[in-house]
Formats: C-alpha cells, structure tokens, sequence
C-alpha cells in the first residue's frame, strides 16, 4: 500500500498508531481492504488540503457512527469552515499568480530589450 500511494510504511504506521487506519492482521501480516484505502486516500488529500489529522479523525468519527442529526450538523459545520477556509487560500493564490506572470512579463520583456540593445548596427 505504501507504494501504491507513494508514502512511507512509517507514515502508514503513523495513521494506524493514531487510529485512522485500523487494518486487520493475519499473522504479523497487515492485510488493508478497500476501506484501508479509501481511507488513506482521503487522509492525504484531507493533509494536502490542509486538515489537521484532529480534523480528519473528527470527520471519520462522525462518519463511521450512527448518524444522528447533530452529528450531521456537525460534519456541515467543520465541511463549511474548511470550505471558506480554502476558498480564502484559493484566492491569495490567484493573487500570487497574477503577480507572478506580471512579474515574469516584465523579466520577459527586460530580456528582449536587452537582446534589442545588443544587435549589431548595419
């Protein structure tokens, strides 16, 4: 599984030490079903999208109960917070990308100058 997802058997040991991922053991074998994975995976995008693993095992807790209303509720309130949270990231990354290609324009446009100043006269 660590190289189907291109992590570490550590980081795969880590989740499991803090309870994410809870595979089932033949032997000493770890053996992951479909949910082992389905987990892992939505582990690292929740990291790459910047949940804590709190949030993420806060998410899972209120997924694998029995889903009372205000677990739901619940769940809306932390998917809601993070969404503004990465619509406000979503921004300042436009903003830094606009700057960068203003920035890269004017080094673009400094160099084809400078390579206009160096032609020999006829």
């Amino acid at each position: 599984m660590a190289k189907e997802f291109d992590i570490t058997t550590r980081s795969i040991r880590f989740y499991e030490d803090v309870g994410l991922l809870q595979p089932k053991r033949q032997g000493s074998t770890r053996v992951y079903y479909r949910r082992d994975k389905i987990r892992l995976k939505l582990i690292l995008r929740g990291k790459r999208l910047g949940f804590s693993l709190a949030e993420i095992r806060e998410l899972f807790d209120l997924y694998d109960t029995n889903q009372s209303s205000s677990q739901l509720n619940k769940m809306l309130i932390i998917i809601d917070t993070k969404q503004a949270a990465l619509e406000r990231q979503l921004e300042d990354i436009n903003v830094v990308m606009t700057e960068l290609q203003i920035a890269k324009n004017k080094c673009q446009q400094a160099l084809n100058i400078q390579a206009s100043d160096n032609q020999p006269e006829p």
